[in-house]
């Protein structure tokens, strides 16, 4: 049985990349999206030679509201549609709010929450009426803490996949938040921030963190929370009161 079509914002480095790779590897053709378009299309040549899938490119700025628009055509497309949209794409601001600038601000929330938002809503508009499809939205435990704008953001993001999960289930289509902690990625290296800014015991591996997303996909989740002490973790925070968390801003931040 051949594997759907699957878009990945955000392929080029770190969770990404390793979503590109497994999906591949799995038999599913590829619509990479990323703002490099020197760099996709050099993943795009890897992943064609190594899998042997159909890979198409679409360089675009999720920031640029008409760039944004051409990958939502993309993705509400009945012809060759896509089947399964993984929300990747992402930055972080390593500032407080009020030391950065607003438009800074502005470009991150239009990363992680606009084009999170107006992609989800392309792909239901096309997966509902088919009965089948899926959509990962990568958010993070962050969501579950008071650390700025970017846990706000990824709030957004864990609710809304979690009510469009309960929603749309039953009429074939699955929508999961995938919540990582601090991962060895080019993240924290674009933030300049240093993994010893973290203990060890909290990173994770991107390859291990996708095969767990996938497998939870699979198993119907509508919440992934990779590893064991992330579970716990979050499970943690959802009862710890938010003036002992705001203790920690700083952690992962330096």
């Amino acid at each position: 049985m051949s594997q759907p079509l699957a878009l990945v914002t955000g392929p080029t480095a770190g969770i990404g990349l390793s979503f590109a790779h497994q999906l591949a590897d799995r038999g599913h053709d590829l619509v990479l999206v990323a703002r490099d378009e020197a760099r996709l299309e050099a993943l795009a040549a890897e992943l064609r030679t190594s899998y042997g899938v159909t890979v198409e490119v679409l360089a675009a700025d999720l920031t640029d509201r008409a760039a944004l628009a051409r990958v939502e055509q993309r993705v509400a497309a009945n012809e060759n549609p896509v089947g399964l949209l993984v929300n990747n794409a992402g930055f972080g601001l390593k500032r407080p709010f009020l030391d950065n600038d607003i438009e800074a601000e502005q470009a991150m929330l239009d990363v992680l929450v606009t084009a999170v938002l107006r992609l989800t809503h392309a792909a239901l508009g096309q997966m509902v009426p088919r009965g089948t499809g899926a959509v990962v939205n990568v958010s993070s435990v962050a969501g579950y803490l008071p650390r700025g704008s970017y846990s706000a953001a990824k709030a957004y993001v864990t609710s809304l996949s979690e009510w469009a999960d309960l929603t749309y289930r039953a009429q074939g289509v699955r929508v999961m938040a995938l919540l990582p902690g601090f991962t060895r990625t080019e993240f924290h290296e674009r933030m300049d921030v240093s993994q010893e800014s973290a203990p060890s015991w909290m990173w994770l591996d991107a390859d291990t963190l996708v095969t767990d997303a996938l497998r939870d996909l699979e198993k119907g989740r509508t919440i992934s929370v990779p590893s064991r002490r992330y579970k716990v973790l979050a499970g943690v925070a959802k009862y710890t009161p938010s003036s002992l968390q705001a203790r920690f801003q700083g952690l992962g931040r330096k």
